[in-house]
């Protein structure tokens, strides 16, 4: 088969050439691209001929997927799959697998480190430290003995939970799921309505589908407490986040980390959040530790392979 890798996975080129070593041993021909881009006629080109295409998360449209005429598997090295064309795959019978489980305790992390941050106001510290101020005015908080609540509780949510746990805070979720081991774990499910007024702390951990975006909206910003701050390391578009600059702007809420935005870094300059006070902001780097990206580019490939099996793994639902 032909096979082709079409930007970089965030690994050295030396990994790259070991782990797709077996596909040429095999037989197969595999084709590696060092740069990324998002062209949609540059990845018709790319594509064209080639049964398996293996991409992270560049965008990768229902043009582009009716285009690749002998595709058969698209293998995605990421947990989303929302930037893939979901309707062209369905409609050619493409499977498309992920890299589920790659980036769980970076995500977690980073969401912990935002909480910090926010509650010790680590940044306002930096900078006062350098412009020659003492610690008046930063008296921070604890997350200890706070309720964090987890909206989509798989499994970076889950290990996010856990995490919160070990600092001493109680946790609450709510997901369109319930799961014995989340329950085990001493975390109780509750509706969202009821997670937004009870928590101090909000982390949202569900995918962007049909049905979660635009669910964070003003409405539901409105029932969380004034004393509250959210985090979002999972999708920009499931939150109205013009209206989360609002309720910060107007002190609403306390605060908010977000690492994910309505279109990717960088940030059109009217970007809403860009102005709000109180917030932290990252550009899209939950996943991107040098660990998270060692595992990411085994399991893509291992997909790759299991597939060639005829034994596929990690298989999404288009």
């Amino acid at each position: 088969m032909y096979i082709s890798l079409l930007e970089p996975l965030g690994v050295p080129a030396t990994v790259i050439e070991e782990l797709s070593d077996g596909l040429r041993q095999n037989g197969h021909y595999f084709t590696y691209y060092d740069t990324r881009t998002s062209d949609v006629e540059e990845l018709k080109r790319r594509s064209a001929g080639q049964d398996i295409i293996m991409i992270a998360n560049t965008p990768y449209p229902d043009e582009v997927v009716r285009a690749a005429d002998s595709l058969k598997l698209l293998a995605v090295a990421f947990t989303g799959i929302d930037h893939v064309g979901q309707a062209a795959c369905r409609e050619k019978g493409v499977t498309v697998c992920n890299c589920a489980g790659y980036s769980n305790a970076s995500v977690a992390e980073l969401v912990i480190g935002m909480t910090v941050s926010l509650f010790r106001q680590i940044r306002s510290c930096d900078q006062t430290v350098r412009s020659g101020g003492a610690s008046a005015g930063l008296m921070g908080m604890e997350i200890g003995g706070k309720t964090v609540g987890i909206i989509g509780c798989g499994q970076i949510g889950f290990m996010t939970a856990r995490m919160f746990q070990a600092m001493g805070a109680n946790v609450i979720a709510c997901a369109r799921h319930e799961r014995e081991e989340v329950k085990a774990a001493g975390i109780r499910y509750v509706d969202l309505d009821t997670l937004l007024a009870r928590s101090d702390i909000v982390s949202l951990h569900t995918p962007s589908n049909q049905e979660t975006r635009g669910m964070i909206d003003g409405e539901k910003i409105g029932k969380m407490k004034p004393s509250a701050v959210f985090i979002n390391c999972a999708r920009g578009p499931i939150v109205d986040n013009a209206a989360l600059a609002a309720a910060l702007n107007e002190g609403r809420i306390a605060g908010a980390a977000v690492d994910v935005f309505d279109v990717e870094p960088p940030l059109p300059e009217d970007t809403p959040l860009l102005r709000a006070k109180n917030t932290l902001l990252t550009p899209h780097v939950a996943f991107l530790t040098k660990e998270a990206m060692a595992r990411r580019a085994r399991i893509e490939f291992d997909n790759v392979y299991a597939y060639l099996e005829g034994r596929p793994v990690n298989a999404c639902r288009v």
